[in-house]
């Protein structure tokens, strides 16, 4: 190892110690109750709120799936999808957050996301049982263990492209980093340390962007280069890399694009459909929930937006800046989402580089992290204690949530294992299923009196399984069917929780009547 890697080591090494202790410094508060370890017993202040969402929300894909879509084929699927996400992330505060806060205490107190939505509709009242709870649980279980394994697919390839080693033996070592520390702290030192990562990653944004667009020889530089290849700086065009088995040719020390390729309107719906992914994701909603005050949420919301657009705006950016400075370094889809380790260790001395590199480390802990201790909880809050063992003590319920986080990080260890996996369609899978599962489902629960159990039982199911459908079976067809899954699931869930609902009983009197407190309160 030579002394640059060493430093870049060393930065990175110090970075996760104090991310460590800041496990250990809220351990003892979070193993207090259940409600302490997975919703912080809703302490969060406004800053905390926003910046937790945002970090454990974009995860490592921001710093390497999206410049790495960008360096690949050029602005559009890159831009178009960061809107549709910062115009997602905006909506979700503005109408989601302050009605999910005061829903989510009325409806008994609700501390997970299944606990919500089974509160919501009365289960375990009348002899009905918790089908509600049961199925949101394992929804939550199947796209989780898809989402951290982007997760530590973005360990594996940040340590084996920075220090050499084999990819599989340094996303174990990331992973397991992730788990030991999430058993420690729970909700709180997640949330803690995520504000924390937040800022680390805007700043290795900007610095790199910065940096970048200088070494290139300014903005202009950037733009002309981007124009000499065909479609790449279009937002209704796409640059389509010539490639051999998957890899792009190059000649001359020049890469090798074909024609450009057309971009409809159906591709641009396609990419804003990011944004309604927003209304069913665990990691955000839970902070809405978790919020101390719901009158802090205005502020909350102002941070994370801008944030967000600050933040995906350098991602992008830093994939167009990167194919001017090394046009032929990445030749694949994959080895492209490296365009951000690639420019900062390039561009900065060895140990700025290490602390940069640990903003990659910081979306990816801030993101996997969230994924793992929400759906341990789906399993041992909502499963174990809300179905099979109701009468189950609060340690047992640790002791099985701890014993969950395990096995859902050696399944997603084994669907991280392939290295040539595409840390941008991972995420977008486990997006959909989010957002067509829950997305429609939270929106009519908070916004529509009518909706009742049976329609929100039709919604999930039928929006968790048609992105299934969708993705594997209709997608593959092309033409209009080639739209992301997340738009059509997202629909056919409306329809579902629409038709039913109006085929079946209506809510009893006294739901609709905490509906009808809630939305009166101000």
């Amino acid at each position: 190892m030579d002394s640059s890697t060493l430093q870049i080591l060393i930065a990175m090494c110090g970075y996760m110690a104090i991310v460590i202790i800041i496990g250990v410094v809220f351990a003892r508060r979070a193993n207090q109750n259940s409600e302490n370890y997975f919703l912080g017993g809703r302490s969060l202040g406004p800053w905390v709120a926003a910046m937790s969402a945002e970090a454990s929300d974009m995860s490592g894909w921001l710093l390497m799936g999206l410049p790495g879509v960008a360096y690949w084929c050029g602005l559009a699927d890159a831009a178009w999808t960061a809107i549709g996400l910062a115009v997602g992330t905006y909506i979700n505060w503005l109408i989601v957050a302050k009605r999910l806060r005061r829903y989510s205490a009325a409806a008994g107190n609700a501390i997970t996301l299944p606990d919500f939505f089974s509160n919501r509709f009365h289960e375990g009242k009348n002899g009905t049982n918790k089908a509600i709870m049961t199925i949101s649980a394992l929804f939550i279980l199947i796209f989780f263990c898809v989402y951290a394994a982007s997760c530590f697919v973005t360990c594996g390839k940040l340590f084996s492209t920075l220090f050499g080693a084999p990819y599989v033996a340094m996303m174990i070592v990331g992973a397991v980093f992730v788990l030991v520390y999430t058993v420690l702290g729970g909700f709180l030192a997640e949330s803690a340390s995520d504000f924390m990562q937040a800022l680390v990653m805007i700043t290795a944004l900007a610095c790199i962007l910065i940096l970048g667009t200088i070494a290139a020889g300014g903005v202009g530089a950037v733009v002309e280069n981007a124009k000499s290849i065909p479609g790449y700086l279009e937002f209704f065009g796409i640059a389509t890399p010539q490639t051999v088995d998957g890899v792009q040719q190059a000649a001359g020390g020049v890469p090798l694009f074909g024609e450009a390729g057309s971009y409809s309107l159906l591709s641009v719906a396609s990419c804003l459909a990011w944004g309604l992914g927003y209304f069913g994701m665990p990691q955000v909603l839970l902070r809405f929930m978790a919020i101390r005050h719901e009158g802090e949420l205005k502020k909350s919301r102002r941070i994370a937006t801008v944030w967000v657009l600050i933040s995906l705006f350098a991602a992008v950016s830093i994939g167009v800046i990167g194919r001017d400075l090394f046009p032929t370094a990445l030749t694949t889809a994959s080895d492209a989402e490296n365009i951000f380790i690639l420019l900062s260790t390039n561009l900065l001395p060895p140990l700025l580089a290490g602390l940069v590199m640990a903003g990659i480390l910081a979306a990816t802990i801030s993101s996997s992290d969230s994924y793992l201790l929400i759906a341990a909880s789906a399993f041992s809050k909502n499963l174990f204690q809300g179905v099979l063992k109701k009468d189950a003590s609060e340690k047992q319920v640790m002791t099985v949530s701890r014993a969950t986080l395990l096995i859902l990080a050696l399944v997603a260890i084994i669907i991280a294992l392939d290295e040539d996996s595409v840390i941008f369609t991972l995420v977008s899978f486990a997006w959909a299923g989010f957002g067509a599962t829950f997305g429609p489902l939270m929106l009519f629960s908070l916004f529509w009196k009518r909706i009742n159990r049976a329609g929100a039982i039709a919604g999930m199911v039928g929006g968790g399984v048609m992105v299934f459908v969708w993705n594997l079976a209709i997608k593959p067809l092309g033409g209009i069917f080639g739209i992301y899954e997340l738009f059509p699931a997202f629909l056919f869930s409306c329809l579902c929780i629409v038709v039913v609902s109006l085929l079946t009983k209506e809510p009893e009197a006294e739901i609709q009547a905490t509906f009808e407190a809630v939305r009166a309160e101000q």
